[in-house]
């Protein structure tokens, strides 16, 4: 599969807009906090965002504040000093520039309180990811990241559409098309991978897709951020259904292969199975929203 990396990772240079997160962070609204610099303190009137906006914001930079556990994992299967490693490093990079552009813009807009996000950082950070967190094997975990990263993207541009206030929307637009690039890049390794090894590559596809959960599990109040960004409907099960797993099935042409043993037509058999479940569900829970919201009212 090394070529196969070399040749992704030469398109992806090619098509990798350079920007700059600084750019991206309205300075002019900035002010010293309290402490050492004797500012004034965070106060949630300060902030211009809704509480759906803030929970995405939070669970975006905590999120992307732990490239770390990712870049370790993935490092610890890939060849060194060839086109996987370099492509690992320059993933890295690029990753790395979303947890600034977000964290630097909370700080300067005051858009979430500061110390609790500090501590919540801390503690999620500071926990060892649970054994079902992490992929299995390679296969698994590169299925996985490629799924990740479109959902991530999606979830990252409806941020930027549903937040309400420009800025934010803007630098939100900018970070999904770095995932957006990068899922690219994962899709077309993994569409490889199934005509090389079809069986193999189906089965670790469909364990991926049946134990997806989107990345910071952890992080301190997640249910709680996650729900309310599930009743708004900036994120759920239909989207993920109808912009993450449709797209995807669709583009690794899963229908059309005829190059699958037993055990892939039984992953591929499980795996549609489960996509048509799921879409069924994801209806039931939009009829449902509505009800649940005015009972929370």
């Amino acid at each position: 599969m090394e070529p196969v990396v070399a040749n992704l990772l030469d398109r992806h240079l090619s098509m990798a807009q350079e920007w700059f997160p600084h750019q991206y962070v309205p300075w002019s609204r900035g002010q010293d906090y309290d402490g050492p610099l004797e500012g004034a303190s965070w106060q949630d009137a300060q902030s211009a965002l809704s509480p759906v906006a803030k929970s995405a914001l939070v669970l975006s930079v905590l999120t992307e504040e732990n490239l770390p556990v990712y870049h370790h994992r993935l490092a610890a299967n890939a060849p060194r000093d060839n086109a996987w490693d370099e492509w690992l490093h320059r993933w890295t990079a690029e990753e790395d520039r979303h947890s600034t552009v977000m964290l630097s813009y909370i700080h300067t807009t005051r858009a979430v309180d500061p110390i609790a996000l500090e501590r919540a950082r801390m503690r999620y950070m500071s926990t060892p990811p649970r054994p079902d967190d992490l992929p299995s094997d390679p296969l698994h975990g590169l299925a996985y990241v490629m799924i990740q990263e479109l959902a991530t993207r999606v979830a990252h541009r409806n941020t930027g559409l549903h937040c309400g206030e420009s800025v934010c929307a803007r630098l939100f637009a900018r970070v999904a098309q770095d995932e957006n690039l990068h899922m690219v890049f994962y899709r077309d390794l993994y569409a490889a991978l199934l005509d090389l090894i079809p069986d193999q590559a189906m089965a670790s596809l469909w364990r991926a897709v049946k134990g997806f959960r989107m990345p910071g599990q952890t992080i301190p109040g997640f249910a709680e951020m996650n729900a309310r960004i599930t009743m708004a409907g900036w994120y759920d099960l239909e989207i993920f259904h109808n912009d993450v797993l449709t797209p995807l099935i669709r583009a690794l042409r899963i229908h059309e292969r005829t190059d699958l043993g037993p055990q892939g037509e039984r992953s591929r058999g499980e795996l549609l199975t489960y996509t048509e479940r799921l879409h069924r569900t994801s209806i039931r829970f939009r009829e449902r929203r509505p009800t649940a919201l005015a009972q929370e009212l």
